[in-house]
């Protein structure tokens, strides 16, 4: 699409906020509501409150911007800007989880009782060697550039269909982000690290409590250290992880989101060069011991539910 059709100024102009910006405000009104509640137990109540003061003024700002210049470039930028702030809402979980008990060894217990055996502890053992480490590190990597690609896919290939595309995604986080709240579950690679390897071999899943509200020390990834992928992951996880979010895999949701967006949309060109890399990804969860398996397979069947569930949402109230 030529650039002169995004800058050209929109003879209808959108009234009011996107869908997308109103989804943001919904989440965002759910958790202030909870920083109040708890705002004696809760971490840095009153940054929390300036941060969410400084996230709605970005977002009338983008608008009152529209507004003066109502065109394509200025209406995409306010729902690009909504996916830069994933990390913040991502991290924020953390803050929430840290108010409630660890439910870690309830979700290895059933691991063990499901499959016999920790596959987080296993797969790793089974699938040695530079090429394995190397190819499920580039997976789980992937994962936002998949998403990037997805959506920018739409923005300049299927403009008509990039608001609902951004929606839905966005909209899964969300919904992703208020299961993490109340199901405080951390994974493999910080509950491993907490019990130790041994109860881990002896099955002994000790009850941890609110050991997380105070410890983010995590295992040393499986793998090749030396490997580029390896350290990539690694550095991303330095540089924002946290105790949380474990169950389901939001990683296994939202890339299985994209696929559906795509399929539905029969876009199958997108799918057959996202697919190498979901693959991967998936597996890579359980890989690098950021999930239990059930937190792969819940990440699947949640998927389906919350694709319909904010596809359907969209059809009500887009404009």
């Amino acid at each position: 699409m030529a650039i002169k059709t995004f800058v050209d100024r929109e003879e209808n102009p959108r009234e009011g906020l996107l869908l997308i910006e109103k989804a943001m405000l919904a989440y965002l009104a759910f958790t202030l509501v909870l920083v109040i509640v708890f705002w004696n137990s809760i971490n840095a109540p009153l940054m929390q409150v300036a941060n969410r003061g400084l996230i709605l003024a970005m977002t009338v700002g983008l608008w009152l911007l529209y507004c003066k210049f109502p065109c394509k470039v200025t209406r995409y930028a306010r729902s690009i800007a909504q996916f830069t702030l994933l990390p913040y809402w991502y991290s924020n979980t953390y803050d929430f989880n840290c108010l409630l008990p660890n439910l870690d060894h309830i979700m290895a217990s059933a691991e063990q009782s499901i499959f016999g055996c920790q596959p987080a502890y296993v797969f790793s053992q089974v699938f040695t060697g530079s090429f394995w480490s190397e190819a499920f590190n580039l997976g789980y990597v992937a994962y936002f550039p998949m998403i990037m690609a997805t959506e920018l896919y739409y923005l300049f290939g299927r403009t008509h269909k990039f608001e609902r595309a951004a929606f839905v995604v966005m909209a899964s986080f969300f919904i992703y982000y208020v299961v993490f709240i109340f199901v405080p579950v951390a994974g493999p690679q910080y509950y491993y690290c907490a019990i130790g390897l041994d109860s881990v071999a002896q099955a002994n899943f000790i009850d941890v409590g609110n050991y997380f509200a105070s410890h983010t020390e995590m295992l040393t990834a499986p793998g090749d250290s030396d490997g580029l992928f390896y350290n990539l992951v690694l550095g991303s996880q330095n540089a924002g992880e946290r105790p949380t979010a474990a169950f389901p895999s939001s990683h296994v949701g939202i890339s299985t989101i994209l696929m559906l967006i795509c399929l539905r949309d029969k876009q199958y060109k997108m799918v057959f060069i996202l697919l190498p890399f979901y693959v991967l990804l998936c597996c890579a969860t359980v890989y690098i011991q950021a999930h239990y398996l059930i937190d792969v397979i819940g990440g699947w069947i949640s998927a389906v539910l919350v694709y319909a569930l904010t596809a359907r949402l969209y059809k009500m109230y887009a404009k």
